[in-house]
């Protein structure tokens, strides 16, 4: 298993003190099928190309063409397509575009887009509130794509009762403010929690630390998971605590 590291240009270098695998977060789809670069030098590691503006792509060729350039330009050998928007068509073509032509490269790409690129890497969330972690990989696995963990740090406040399971997510100060002197650890969840009462009201804290992010990639690589990807603002605090091996 690979573990990336994903970091803006601004973070780079503190990222860099941790790993050499970065995932690049430096660029976006801009206007007219274009490929836009954030103020950047960097060398190897990944292209990651994010979906927070989505301007249309009327010529997905044309933003292969210039993907596999920067990448070429760049000595990156693969590319992260972090798109949390909902798919659309313009999108969908791209990344068949993409498949198709990328050859000796990697790609890692979201769930909705799995089915139009039968060989890359589909990342899967690691921040579940309930069933079994392990499970729930497993499961995933049935899918016979190759898989990335994408691990995010769960830190979720539910209140109790909570029927419709949807919990607010915490700040890394709002967690440490609740912070008891001691927590439990779900086996299942291979998550942290603990319980609080305010105004009457019960609170079921759900948390990762570095232990058990940990643990959360040591399952999927006992599942066969190719790679997982760690996002540096959630982790810059516990960063010398994970694993990068």
């Amino acid at each position: 298993m690979q573990l990336y590291l994903t970091a803006t240009p601004a973070h780079r270098a503190a990222a860099l003190a941790h790993t050499r695998n970065l995932a690049n977060a430096a660029y976006r789809i801009g206007e007219n099928s274009t490929l836009l670069r954030q103020n950047f030098t960097g060398q190897g590691g990944l292209l990651s190309i994010t979906d927070s503006v989505i301007p249309h792509i009327p010529e997905p060729e044309k933003l292969c063409a210039a993907v596999l350039r920067e990448c070429r330009r760049r000595g990156y050998h693969g590319v992260v397509l972090d798109f949390e928007r909902p798919p659309t068509p313009d999108r969908r073509s791209f990344v068949r575009q993409l498949e198709a032509i990328r050859k000796e490269l990697a790609l890692f790409l979201p769930r909705p887009y799995s089915a139009e690129a039968p060989t890359a890497v589909v990342f899967i969330g690691s921040a579940i509130s309930g069933g079994d972690f392990r499970t729930y990989l497993q499961e995933a696995r049935q899918s016979k794509q190759s898989l990335a963990l994408d691990v995010r740090r769960l830190r979720m406040d539910f209140p109790l009762p909570c029927p419709g399971g949807m919990g607010r997510t915490l700040t890394g100060e709002e967690l440490a403010q609740h912070m008891p002197t001691a927590a439990f650890f779900s086996r299942e969840l291979c998550a942290r929690y603990f319980t609080r009462t305010e105004n009457g009201q019960t609170h079921f804290i759900l948390y990762d630390d570095a232990e058990t992010m940990n643990r959360k990639v040591r399952i999927a690589r006992e599942l066969g998971f190719t790679a997982a990807f760690f996002l540096w603002p959630e982790i810059a605090d516990i960063a010398s605590e994970l694993v990068w091996q």
